[in-house]
Parts: C-alpha cells; sequence; structure tokens
C-alpha cells in the first residue's frame, strides 16, 4: 500500500456537495482528509463548511439547491450546464479522486464520466435504494469506485452488488452529544420564558419553504391557542429563506405567534425544545439524536408526489422510522398534513410524557447504533482510493 508520504506528493481531491445537509457532511470528511493530507488541494462546489475546511468552491453550492422531481425543471438548463462545465475542468486537471457528497441526480452522472475517463470515484452516502429508485443500482455500479455508506444496513446491498463499500457512521451522531443540554441551549438562544419550546423546522430549500411554510404556521397558531406560554423557534439556512419566511409570517397575519426566526443554529434549536415540527429529510433524523418527540411532514407538488407515492418501497419517510422499522412517530404527508392534524398530533408528541420517556431510550439506541469515528473512517477510505491508483 502506498504511505502518506507518497499520497501527499500529487493531492487534489474534487468534491461536490449540492445542499446544506450534504455541506455538512462533507466538512467532516474534509476534516479528517486535511489531517491526513495537510497539504491537499480541495476544489468542487460546497457550502461555508466544506469552505472553511479549505475547499475552494467554483459555483456557488445554492445554484445546485433544488427538490423534486418537477421542480427542478425550470433549472434544469442551469445545472446541466454547471455540470458540463465542471466536467470538463475536472478532465483537464484530472484530480488524484472524485468524492460525490450525496446529491446523487447530479453527482451520479458526473462520477460515470469521470470514472470512464480513469479517475476514481467516491460517493459519499449512498442514495437511498433501499427506499425508492431501486434500479440505480446499475448507474451506481457504472459510476462508482468506492461507496460510503452511514447506516449499517446499506453495507450488504452494495457488497451484494459488487460495489466495494465502506460503512462509516453516521457523521452527526458525533457532532450531536449524547445527551442534550435543553437548558443551555435555551440560554444560548434568548429563550427566556416560562413556556415550552417548539421548533419549527419546514426545510431549508426554498421550494420547501412554499410547499411546507404556511401549513406550519397554521398549525403553531393552533398549538399557541391551546397553549398561550407556548414559545416558537424557527432557525433558516440563509438570509433567503429567513426572508421568504418572514414575508409568509407577515401576509398570513402570524405575527402575535412571535416566532423567533433566527439564521442558522438549527441544532441549537433542537435541543432546545421540547418537540418539534421538521420536514422530512436529514434534519428528523438530527431531531431523533437529540432525542426530541417530533411530528415528520411532508409537501411537494403533486405529480412529484404521485411518482414517488408508487415507486416507494417501504410505509416510512422519515429517518427514524425507517432505521427503526416502525411509525415511532408520526408521518404527515401531502394532503394529511393538514393544519389541524399538524396540531393534534404536535400536541400529543408535547403532552405524552410515557411517550417522551420511550421516544428518549429509543433515539439513544439509534444514536449508538450510528457512532463511529466518521471522520477518520471516510478520510482513510479517501487515502486507500489514492494510494490504489498509484500502485
Amino acid at each position: 500500500m502506498a504511505s502518506s508520504a507518497d499520497i501527499t506528493r500529487r493531492q487534489s481531491i474534487a468534491l461536490v456537495a449540492g445542499e446544506s445537509s450534504g455541506d455538512l457532511l462533507g466538512s467532516r470528511l474534509l476534516a479528517g482528509v486535511r489531517e491526513r493530507l495537510p497539504e491537499v488541494r480541495l476544489h468542487g462546489i460546497g457550502g461555508e463548511h466544506m469552505m472553511a475546511q479549505g475547499l475552494a468552491s467554483d459555483w456557488p453550492m445554492d445554484k445546485l439547491t433544488v427538490r423534486g422531481l418537477f421542480e427542478v425543471i425550470p433549472r434544469y438548463r442551469e445545472i446541466k450546464g454547471i455540470q458540463e462545465a465542471l466536467r470538463n475542468k475536472l478532465l483537464a486537471d484530472r484530480p488524484d479522486v472524485f468524492v460525490g457528497v450525496d446529491y446523487p441526480g447530479f453527482n451520479l452522472g458526473l462520477e460515470e464520466q469521470l470514472k470512464k475517463a480513469g479517475i476514481p470515484t467516491i460517493h459519499f452516502i449512498g442514495p437511498q435504494i433501499w427506499a425508492w429508485r431501486g434500479w440505480r443500482i446499475k448507474k451506481i455500479q457504472r459510476a462508482v469506485s468506492h461507496m460510503l455508506v452511514i447506516f449499517p444496513f446499506e453495507e450488504s446491498i452494495y457488497r451484494q452488488a459488487g460495489v466495494p463499500v465502506t460503512y462509516v457512521g453516521h457523521p452527526l451522531a458525533e457532532v450531536i452529544p449524547l445527551q442534550p443540554d435543553t437548558m443551555g441551549a435555551r440560554q444560548r438562544l434568548g429563550l427566556n420564558g416560562p413556556g415550552r419550546v417548539v421548533a419549527i423546522l419546514p426545510g431549508s430549500r426554498m421550494s420547501e419553504l412554499k410547499q411546507n411554510g404556511e401549513g406550519f404556521l397554521a398549525a403553531a397558531r393552533l398549538l399557541k391557542q391551546r397553549d398561550a406560554q407556548l414559545q416558537f423557534i424557527t432557525p433558516m439556512a440563509g438570509d433567503r429563506q429567513m426572508a421568504a419566511f418572514q414575508e409568509q409570517i407577515r401576509q398570513g397575519g402570524y405575527e402575535d405567534l412571535d416566532i423567533s426566526v433566527i439564521r442558522g443554529q438549527s441544532h441549537s434549536a433542537m435541543e432546545a425544545s421540547d418537540a418539534v415540527l421538521v420536514a422530512s429529510g436529514t434534519a428528523s433524523l438530527e431531531v431523533a439524536l437529540y432525542k426530541k418527540p417530533m411530528v415528520i411532514s411532508y409537501k411537494v407538488n403533486w405529480a412529484s408526489y404521485q411518482i414517488m407515492r408508487h415507486m416507494a418501497y417501504q410505509p416510512w419517510v422519515g429517518l427514524p422510522n425507517i432505521l427503526a422499522r416502525e411509525f415511532l412517530v408520526p408521518e404527515l404527508l401531502q394532503h394529511q398534513a393538514t393544519p389541524e392534524a399538524l396540531a393534534d398530533a404536535m400536541w400529543f408528541q408535547l403532552e405524552d410524557h410515557a411517550h417522551q420517556q420511550r421516544l428518549a431510550r429509543r433515539f439513544a439506541d439509534m444514536h449508538q447504533s450510528l457512532l463511529r469515528d466518521t471522520s477518520r473512517e471516510s478520510a482513510n477510505a479517501v487515502c486507500e482510493v489514492i494510494g490504489a491508483r498509484r500502485r
């Protein structure tokens, strides 16, 4: 095997993350890589967390951030143009390895072209072929030199398909403390009132805010009618999202809810909460790792939902339920996600103390199962691939 000294003679790693969750996960990988390869050149596309680890982002990450099958159509030409320009740049630069961080619709196509040209490819976070889109395994076989997976049950899926794979644990299981400090988080956020705290997380994408924001706010109003002392906090991924959500508050007349809308600090908001109303996605797993009761909800446009519903392989959408293989927490999707249904489900999460204790125990077990030194494990896999290329 090549030594670290051999690897550092020519070190260039290209990476792409297309959304905020991938940016955070990618930054953990880069932290481990920089320990092994302190002089490594990092370039591609990423957000503030990856750039803090030294990534030179050739395009702003938010150029890629879009959700849904039909929502991408208005942006298709722009995103395809970025993919083609990046492909040409990478074929000219010949990085030692390309790492696609999640975002499979963009990254797998790019990886397939790079691998065909002799550039090793790593995909960090396996696409959810165990949930839907199982046909992607053929494309993965063509596109990916090595898969890094974050859930233990995924290893056997890729091994059976002949794709080299490493289970690296979930980076968030390291970042999030095993024991949340609820009162400390409230002090950091200035939540000093006597009432219980409800975190509202309608999603980090503009399309998610458009689909989920109004319903989440209407549910908050119904909850406030049941308990006038409730405090609401909503973290937003960026300035555009903050402005859009505040406009929803203004247009809907929700100023009386006195919602604390903050930039970033989503983990503090989760940690400070008594219960969370959350859009399906990585955020629901983060809430589980903070051991908080939650209601998972999601809406996309009608056509996207019909396609996704018919392609689904299992009854769960939220990651905590998928990992548990049962409905630990409610999922209210599409037409089910009425303000009344959301408020009723949230009220149960706030009021049933035995349920809260059961959830805390299950989520603690889940946390332990996902806990690995992800930064080191993923960096080792990257260095292995680079070393294998140079043998």
